[in-house]
Parts: C-alpha cells; structure tokens; sequence
C-alpha cells in the first residue's frame, strides 16, 4: 500500500532547531510540531534517527515500560551507541556537520535535507521536498520518510523475491503475510536503512514517483538506522545491531530427506536403507505434516501422534537411531478446537483472543492441522510461553533434532494478545516469538548454543535464526530458477541461509528430466543445504543408472564441501553474510557483474555459474578487479572477461577467487563418518594465499611475507597449489612461493 498523501492527514516537518549535543548524540527540535530529534552515533557508519514528541521519546529513551523493553530486545540485539560524533555548524549557520570519522550526515535548512557522505561521496540523500512528515491515519501516528533514488540506486532486500533482485519499483507491506517482507533496504551506492520498529511499514520503492523511495512507518515513534558502506559493511552492521545466526552444528549439514505426504514411517525407512545401499548420503529425515506432536486433548502434555509413530515412542526414536538419521518433525503452538485443553485456555486466556467478546480466535485448519480448526497459543504470555519451551525440550530430549513450524498468518485487527499487541504488530511478533522459543527449546540448554529450526516465516530479526526453509517450487527449469532467486534475495536481506528442496513433491513431475535433475542437485550441493523429495518421482531410484551414478558423485561433493559450508555459516556469526552471495553484495562497483544476477558467490572463495536451462554450453561473467581460476581446468582467467564455458552434467562453471583457498573434507555417507578430530583432507589454492580460508573450527592462518605466504594449520594435508607455484613444508609450517 503506498502512501497516499490526499488520503492521510500529514504535515511536512520543515523548521528545525538545534538544541544539544555531546560525543553520542545531536538533539534537535521541530518547535512548531512539538517533535524533538535525535541523531545518533551508534556504531561507525551507522547513524540512529528518532523523532517523536518530546515526551514520547524522551520516555521511550529514559524509562521505557517492561513492554517497551521486551519489544526492544527482539529487535535489536545492540541498544547502546558504540561511536562518537562531532557536530558542527556548517552552510553559515544553515545546518549542522555531524561527522563519524570519513561517514558525515549534513543537514541543511530551507529546505530540511539529510546528506549522507562517505569520503567524498554522497551516497544517501533525503527527498528535496517533505523529507520528514507527520500525520495519522485512523486515529494511528504515522510517519513518511523519502529518500532521493539516483539513477544507479538498485535497491536490494526487504526478503524474498523470485525476480529481478533490484527491488526498485516495487510496493511491499512489512505485516502482509503474502509479502514475505524482511526489513533490511540497501543501495549498491553505499546506504542502507533500516527501520527499528514492529509497527506496519509500506515500503514504495519508486513504484509511484521513479526517483523517490518511500517508507511510511505506522509508529508513535519514528526510530531508523542509516547505514553508510559496502553493502558486505552494511550487513554486518546490520546483524552486529539486530543479532547475528545461531550455530547449526555438524549433523543438520547433511543431506535431508522430505517424508512423502502420506507416507508410513516403514515406507520411509525403506528409502533410506536404499540410499544407504547405493551410496547415496543422507542425514536427517523430515517428517511431512500434519504436526506429528502436540498437547493432548485434555492435559498440557505433549504426546507423539500414534498413527504416524507408532503406539511406543521409544522405538519410534530407537528405530530413526538405529537407521543413523536425525529427526525434524512439523509442530505449531496451537490447541485443536472442540478439545477440552481449548476450552480451559480460553478461559485462562491462554490463547490469542477476540476483542468484542473476549473468545479465542479460530483459525481454519492449515497442513500442521490436518485441516481441523485451532487456537494459537498467545506467546506473549510469560507463563504459555515457558510452557511451550518446556514441553517443545521435552521433545528435543526424546530425540526430536530440529523442529518444524511456519506459523506465519493473517491475524484479524481484533485479535489482542495478552501483552497487549494487536493489529500489525502481532503479526510481526507472533512468528518471531514461535522460532525463538523453538529456538530456546532446541539450542537453550546446550553451550555453545548449537540447533537448527526449520521455518519459512520472515520477520525483524531473523537472521538471528540459521535455517529458513526455501520455497516450494514447480518441477521445471523455471522452478530451479526461482529456487536460486530466492535465496539470493534472501542473502540480499541479511539472511544467511535458505535450504533448497530438490523438486516438488506437490506438483507435477512431468517435466522433471534426468538433466533438469541433476542440475537441480548440482546447484543445491553448491548451497547451504537443501533436502531429497520422498516422493517415487523425485528420488534417484527413479532415474536411469548413469543418472544415479551421478547422484553419487555430485553427493559426494557435497559432503567434501561441509567443512567450507559450515565454516561459512560460522563466519555469518562475525559477519553477517550469507552463504550464496549475489552479484550485487559481493561486487556493488562492477554494474555489468550485477547484470548477470543469476550468477553468486558461494561463500568468498567460490564464484557458481548455475545451468538453469537444457545443454551443456553456459556463459559466465568473471568481475572485475581480481583473477579466477577454472576449477574444472585450472585455467586462470582475468575478470572483466565473459567466458563461453562446456559444462557436462558431471560439473558446472565454478571458479576459484584468487588469494582464497578451499579446504575439502574426505567425503562419506552420513556426517557420522566425519573424524572431528581431523574434518580436513585436502586444499585447493587459488593463486598466491592472501587469506585464511573459510572453514569450520579454523585454524588455520595466513601470513604474507616477501612475496611469499606463510600457512599454519595444513598438517597433514594434501596441498594442491595452482600453476606456477611452489609448496615447502618446514615442520608445522608451510611455505607457498614462486617457482624458479
């Protein structure tokens, strides 16, 4: 819903007043709207902005309520300013310099306009005309903040998009749940903004006026981050303020496999001794929905569903151990209607209730149902939610590995929570509150916290959780495509993992052809993770020898690649970033790079050039500004160059970023096999080492030296150096030097 200026009572913000600075923070003054400002140094190249009426901001700021606090805390990970400011009159006293090191935010008088520099670039500017205005809609505050776009502003994130990865012209609602809006907007110019509240935001993003972006904010307070950077800078200050991923640990790296729906659990058992006996690695099983745990009828106590499980939990669990799988199983934080539990919860109100009569609010029945109606449990409840952690650790110490839950739905405006959240800002926290306690159960009690969630909800803040669940795509080259797409966006909005699914198993298998498949499995081995369909159709049985031949082989890629992937992951704790990377992050500067926007970085080391159509001919953009080595030939190219490339099912255009190194483990069939206290086999060098690689519990480092590089931590390791280079090993160290 863009915003619409005849439509909603608005007052641009214009007379300006300077009252107070220190080394934090410049206070402003509208006195003719009441509204104080504030800007603020909260990390290098990060400025906060908030605007309120005085006493709304000052309370906020000072003496915030225990809701206020807790609402806070799911959004920010960092409240506290870590920078300095100095702040100076400048323009003849018609505006004020407010300087970070080379990051400064001007703001300029008649016109009110912000400014932001880095260097001396401007790469952020607020609109010319009404930057800042005021207004109500429904009774509710409202805020407008424009941003002026230049001609190469390409606007990236916000969540998921299956398009163009340029978000520019598009309209987005942060609360619909058909939106799957994240909250993260950043520029291939250098900016980023993100809004700190759990409020409605409409995101216009030149769709009504080409060259103006537009964030309507439905808040008391208007409370934004303006971020100043390359866009890697831009999201690790992002997740270092809103919250960093979680660890996954070891076993959730392998391959997963999706339990067909209606399939028995002896039906699917028998599949996984069939890709154990031919070679085929997996590691966790997926049970399909309905939820296969939840409360009993009448008692707070979980109980595992009979029909699916079997009447004795224990060798229900016994025969997943004996089979080497882990367990990922569908629950919701719901109660079935027409049970006594719901209506003792409602009495309680325990569950998420109506506003004209005070009952619980039923939601029709969804997959986790099995269609029959429910109640959501109100975790903004203290009480349900500790009750909910406690029965979901219950189930994670039977055995349950990684929980299963999309509860992301359209609640009703008169719905209310206990804590007093409604409308727009239930929708936003419900989801976030389920994966965190999920999250609690799962990973709460264990240090370091280590567990997986799996979920497709999107909210403020999820990055904080490692595992969101890719889409569910049509069984065509198309539906590989927007598989990828997906992801990248997702990486774009600060999203460090999508998992893929390998095909569909609730669509159509006409067009699933031995190639589209194995393209298919080659783009996902070359991803953070994804999981076999259970489904006849989708599975390698299904398909010829040769076929299945090179399902082994692109298998066993992909656990040589665990080590890299998990280190990947490991480093989106301390950096933020995603494990497919699009061109767009990883290359702002180079506009030809972002054309070619299929294309990703597969951590820092690698550059994948996914097949997303028949043949074995690809085309492949190498950017600019460093060399790239074939993994295929070993070949070392210049970037700036576009490549025509032959490409047989067995590989896929992948190369190697020089100054990086690979580090492969030695394969296996399950990560059972993995030997922790030796995960590595071999490194592969991509040039001169100029950086310690990427890999799980590293240690190995990179020193640089008269033209020569110094590696610690390759003890034992099979080295393969590029042409023209030469390996001494001289005891714990190895030297990697010119050959003569």
């Amino acid at each position: 819903m863009p915003h619409d200026s005849d439509q909603d009572n608005v007052t641009p913000l214009t007379h300006l007043e300077f009252t107070h600075a220190n080394s934090v923070r410049a206070e402003f003054a509208f006195p003719d709207a009441g509204l104080a400002l504030h800007v603020e140094a909260h990390a290098p190249g990060v400025y906060r902005i908030r605007c309120a009426p005085s006493n709304i901001l000052a309370t906020r700021e000072e003496k915030p309520t225990a809701r206020q606090k807790a609402h806070a805390e799911m959004l920010l990970a960092r409240d506290e300013p870590v920078g300095e400011l100095a702040t100076s009159s400048v323009l003849g006293a018609n505006g004020w310099r407010l300087e970070q090191g080379d990051v400064v935010l001007e703001i300029a008088l008649e016109p009110l306009r912000f400014t932001l520099y880095r260097g001396e670039s401007c790469v952020w500017r607020s609109a010319a005309a009404d930057f800042l205005q005021k207004g109500e809609r429904n009774d509710e505050a409202l805020w407008c903040l424009s941003t002026q776009l230049e001609e190469d502003d390409y606007l990236h994130g916000l969540g998921e998009n299956t398009g163009d990865l340029d978000r520019r012209g598009c309209t987005i609602v942060s609360d619909d749940p058909e939106a799957r809006a994240a909250s993260l907007l950043w520029s291939t110019r250098g900016w980023g903004l993100y809004v700190n509240t759990l409020g409605r935001i409409e995101y216009d993003l030149g769709a009504t006026h080409t060259d103006i972006c537009q964030h309507v904010v439905h808040d008391a307070v208007l409370d934004f981050f303006l971020f100043a950077g390359e866009p890697t800078e831009i999201l690790n200050q992002h997740s270092a303020l809103t919250g960093r991923a979680g660890q996954p640990g070891l076993a959730p790296m392998g391959v997963w496999l999706e339990q067909a729906p209606g399939a028995s659990l002896d039906e699917t058992l028998a599949i996984i001794e069939n890709f154990r006996a031919n070679e085929w690695s997996v590691d966790t099983l997926e049970l399909a929905t309905p939820a296969v745990y939840g409360f009993q009828s009448d008692k707070p106590v979980f109980e595992w569903d009979a029909n699916r499980c079997g009447d004795d939990q224990r060798e229900f669990h016994a025969r997943l151990q004996a089979a080497n799988v882990q367990l990922a199983a569908p629950t919701l934080p719901a109660v079935l209607e027409g049970t006594e539990l719901f209506e003792e919860w409602e009495d309680r109100g325990w569950l998420l209730i109506r506003d004209e009569d005070g009952s619980a609010c039923v939601f029709p029945g969804n997959e986790f149902t099995n269609g029959q109606p429910y109640g959501l449990l109100d975790l903004t409840n203290k009480d349900v939610y500790k009750l909910w952690v406690e029965r979901q650790r219950q189930a994670v110490d039977e055995g349950l590995a990684s929980p299963v839950c999309n509860v992301q739905t359209d609640i009703p405006d008169d719905v209310t929570a206990r804590g007093g959240e409604c409308g727009a800002v239930l929708r936003t926290i419900y989801p976030l509150l389920a994966r965190r306690a999920l999250f609690d159960a799962v990973a709460g009690h264990r240090t370091p916290q280590e567990g997986v969630v799996v979920s497709t909800d999107l909210f403020p803040a999820v990055q904080r959780s490692t595992w969101q669940a890719g889409p569910r795509c049509d069984n065509t080259w198309d539906g590989l495509a927007h598989s990828l797409r997906n992801a990248l966006a997702l990486g774009d909005s600060g999203v460090p993992v999508q998992t893929h699914r390998l095909g569909n198993a609730l669509r159509p298998l006409d067009e699933m052809t031995p190639e589209l498949y194995i393209r298919w499995l080659a783009n996902c081995v070359l991803s953070a993770n994804f999981s076999f369909q259970g489904v006849p159709g989708l599975l390698p049985s299904a398909f010829d020898e040769a076929t299945q031949e090179l399902v082994r082989h692109w298998l066993q890629w992909r656990y040589r690649l665990i080590p890299y992937v998990l280190g990947i992951i490991e480093d989106s704790v301390r950096t933020g970033l995603p494990v497919q990377r699009s061109m767009a992050l990883c290359f702002p500067s180079d506009p030809v790079a972002q054309a070619w926007d299929t294309q990703y970085m597969f951590g820092p080391a690698l550059l994948v050039a996914p097949m997303l159509e028949p043949g074995t001919k690809a085309r492949v953009y190498l950017p600019e500004g460093q060399g790239w080595w074939d993994m295929n030939t070993g070949w070392r190219y210049e970037g700036g160059t576009v490549l025509e490339v032959e490409c047989g099912l067995d590989t896929l255009p992948i190369f190697g970023r020089e100054g990086q190194m690979l580090c492969l483990g030695p394969g296996g069939l399950h990560t059972g096999d993995f030997n922790s206290a030796r995960p590595l086999d071999e490194v592969w060098m991509f040039g001169m080492p100029e950086h310690s690689p990427v890999v799980m519990r590293n240690k190995i480092r990179v020193m640089q030296m008269q033209g020569s590089s110094y590696i610690k931590g390759l003890e034992g390791l099979k080295i393969l150096p590029s042409e023209g280079l030469e390996v001494k090993r001289r005891g714990a160290e190895v030297r990697i030097s010119r050959a003569r």
